[in-house]
């Protein structure tokens, strides 16, 4: 029994999911005439209250693509140092929209109000990239799963429109802290410009995510796919994956959350582990004491058949998915007693 905690994207396409998704009708998509692409994308931007959505094969294509479309060549981009638009995306900004970065030292990937305006360069001074757009990432990865505060998202947006910077959420977890936080999906509709939300990650579908705006931005965005590379045929058959995932699997992400805090709580039993980022959703990241083999102990969970990570040489992650059983939790606290 295979126990893969490395993260939430090696999950596997149920039956139930693969029986959807080989039913479903296909056509064109980029003639617009793929009817399970157009509803997952209509579906999707219903769910946030948006106008329009674009589905894409990977959510570091709906960041560039966001990016691209929200700045111009020589404008910056504000975010957090531990954001994926920038540890993750293979220097993406700079390449695909020619966009200089301000990196902030937020709160686990976390950033506030106070400190995105601090950051906004003088529009007037020559000297200076103008500040064009502010990106947030809701769950924080590198943060542990770590879940912003509503308000500080509405007081981050309210300093956006009041220096008009665009506004835009790498949501690849989003539906994470929409259940840990009780929120609701509409309200980050209104909050932001735009938003990427991914389906291949605690939602369960093999691939896919889609970026949602309005009908303006969308327009820009799809032209921008075509120029990635983005634009996909008769692609249906894997948006379908994304319909189900959308239809089926959002509430269930709460057993993922307890697998999570299961393990938080296993791991702060052992001697070796000197921290843990506090669990809010489906991320674990610890600190071993200085002295411990971190390279040994995960290669001997790993010959009892548990993956995961390290992060550096005293930081490792584990992530709970929808492949993650009880059964596999109760084998996990027997392996670490047992270590």
């Amino acid at each position: 029994m295979l126990m893969d905690l490395r993260s939430d994207t090696v999950t596997k396409p149920t039956k139930e999911m693969l029986d959807f998704m080989i039913s479903t009708p296909v056509g064109d998509d980029v003639f617009g005439e793929d009817p399970t692409i157009n509803k997952l994308e209509a579906l999707s931007a219903s769910l946030f209250g948006m106008e329009k959505a674009i589905f894409c094969p990977s959510g570091t294509m709906t960041n560039q693509i966001a990016i691209k479309v929200h700045t111009q060549p020589g404008d910056e981009v504000i975010c957090d140092e531990l954001s994926h638009v920038y540890q993750y995306e293979g220097g993406g900004i700079s390449f695909n929209a020619g966009a200089s970065v301000r990196l902030l030292q937020g709160d686990r990937g976390r950033l506030n109000s106070k400190l995105v305006r601090e950051s906004i360069n003088n529009p007037d001074d020559v000297h200076k990239a103008v500040s064009r757009l502010v990106v947030l990432e809701n769950t924080g990865n590198r943060g542990g799963g770590s879940c912003y505060e509503w308000n500080d998202i509405v007081e981050i947006g309210t300093v956006c429109k009041e220096k008009k910077l665009g506004f835009h959420l790498d949501g690849a977890r989003l539906f994470n802290a929409l259940i840990a936080k009780n929120e609701d999906a509409l309200s980050y509709g209104t909050a932001f410009d735009s938003i990427s939300i991914c389906l291949s990650k605690g939602l369960g579908a093999p691939v896919g995510s889609v970026l949602l705006g309005n009908a303006e931005f969308i327009k820009k965005a799809r032209r921008i796919r075509k120029v990635f590379g983005g634009g996909m045929r008769q692609a249906g058959i894997l948006a379908a994956g994304g319909i189900y995932a959308l239809q089926n699997n959002i509430e269930r992400l709460r057993i993922d959350h307890d697998h999570a805090k299961a393990i938080e709580g296993m791991l702060k039993a052992k001697s070796f582990i000197k921290g843990i980022l506090e669990v809010e959703t489906n991320i674990v990241i610890a600190e071993v004491a200085p002295d411990f083999d971190l390279s040994n102990f995960i290669q001997k969970m790993s010959s009892q058949g548990i993956l995961f990570l390290s992060l550096s040489p005293n930081r490792f992650r584990m992530v709970t998915h929808l492949d993650i059983t009880s059964a596999m939790i109760n084998k996990l606290e027997y392996s670490l007693k047992q270590f």
